[in-house]
């Protein structure tokens, strides 16, 4: 009798259903190319490719030297983040609403386990990050997906979700957004905030990717209404992606229960992370440099497929551009993975971020050396006209 089966027969599998991740597919084509000696030009992850500030690896180093406090939570990191929210949009977060978090997805998980009740609907924008459907799906809740367009900027309409009917129990928005880089700026976030509070819809406020805005100003949703949940990440400014830290702003007097849940399903944050954490909110401008450097990529990565046929979206912040491919495909999973076989161009497929509208789509990452986004552009130009789907 083997491991999963009872008397030799398979055991079914009762859990929700998640949908693959298809850009992890790309990432292990990478993978097998590098390991090959194999050039590769990774635009398929959303992570930059520089890694922590000095700062942060020196608060390590010294961690690691001192005594370990095992299962940790630092009450200094807390404080600090309250005095972020504070100086950067101008609010007061009593910092026992801040709870540290193993990454946002995490702080995510929490949310959707403690807001929500199994069958509950919550809202998202297509295209839109597909952990957010799996996730949601994985803990019994439904996602309902508004669709959103590039003639429109990506940007949601408060009047599309006071149009739902009924009203879903959550609305989660994130801003700047991915795949699209669309900002939603102060009016329209005081719009929807607005429809949220008449539908007593819960409004979740992914945040993970500010600091990264190229042509709007950023805003927090704590800066007009204080009953909302605010996720954050030290992953995207900070440049910390694998070490899996993140924040989580909860509305007030449900701190204990959130935390509660945090503590049974992830224990702590690492801890090393969390010295690192503190150190690069007291040096932001070891990272300015990597935000000029964005800017400049996003500038030719868009001027260069433009100059390929391909209509790009102009992103407003974060640092991708979610792109039409449809002068060369109709099917960008296929396409991405003989880019990534043919060219060593790694590329996130759109159908992973609009299953039903991303298959002549395809997302690439700018959070790239300048080099190597003039070099993916030149291997694109000389592959792309041979392409055909079939």
């Amino acid at each position: 009798m083997g491991p999963g089966s009872v008397a030799g027969r398979p055991l079914a599998l009762r859990g929700a259903p998640v949908t693959p991740f298809l850009t992890a597919e790309i990432a292990r084509r990478c993978a097998a190319r590098r390991a090959a000696g194999l050039p590769v030009i990774g635009m398929h992850f959303g992570q930059p490719s520089d890694g922590p500030g000095a700062a942060s690896l020196a608060a390590v180093r010294r961690s690691l030297d001192g005594p370990d406090p095992g299962y940790w939570e630092s009450r200094p990191l807390r404080a600090r983040l309250a005095r972020h929210y504070r100086e950067r949009y101008g609010v007061t977060i009593a910092e026992e609403r801040i709870l540290l978090t193993a990454g946002a997805s995490a702080g995510l998980v929490g949310v959707f386990a403690t807001a929500f009740a199994p069958g509950d609907r919550v809202a998202i924008v297509c295209p839109g990050y597909p952990a957010y459907r799996s996730a949601l799906r994985a803990m019994h809740l439904i996602p309902e997906e508004l669709r959103v367009e590039a003639a429109a900027g990506y940007h949601l309409d408060a009047g599309r979700l006071a149009a739902c009917n009924p009203a879903p129990q959550g609305l989660l928005l994130a801003s700047p957004a991915n795949p699209t880089g669309t900002v939603t700026g102060s009016p329209a976030l005081q719009a929807l905030l607005s429809v949220c509070r008449e539908r007593s819809i819960r409004f979740i406020s992914d945040e993970i990717y500010h600091g990264l805005g190229y042509a709007a100003d950023e805003h927090s949703a704590l800066e007009y209404d204080d009953d909302v949940f605010v996720v954050g990440s030290f992953s995207k400014f900070f440049r910390m992606p694998g070490w899996r830290l993140g924040w989580l702003i909860v509305p007030q007097g449900i701190a204990s229960t959130v935390h509660d849940c945090l503590i049974n399903l992830f224990l702590t944050p690492p801890t090393p992370t969390q010295h690192a954490a503190l150190a690069a909110l007291e040096a932001p401008g070891e990272f300015l440099p990597s935000i000029e450097r964005y800017a400049r990529n996003r500038a030719r990565l868009l001027s260069g497929l433009r100059a390929l046929g391909v209509t790009a979206h102009e992103p407003d912040g974060a640092f991708y551009v979610y792109a039409d491919f449809s002068r060369y495909t109709r099917d960008s999973l296929r396409f991405c993975l003989r880019a990534v076989d043919e060219t060593g161009v790694g590329m996130a497929p759109g159908v992973d971020f609009d299953p039903q509208g991303g298959a002549s789509f395809v997302r690439l990452c700018f959070a790239i050396g300048e080099e190597a986004v003039n070099a993916a552009l030149d291997r694109l130009a000389g592959w792309l006209p041979g392409y055909r789907d079939d």
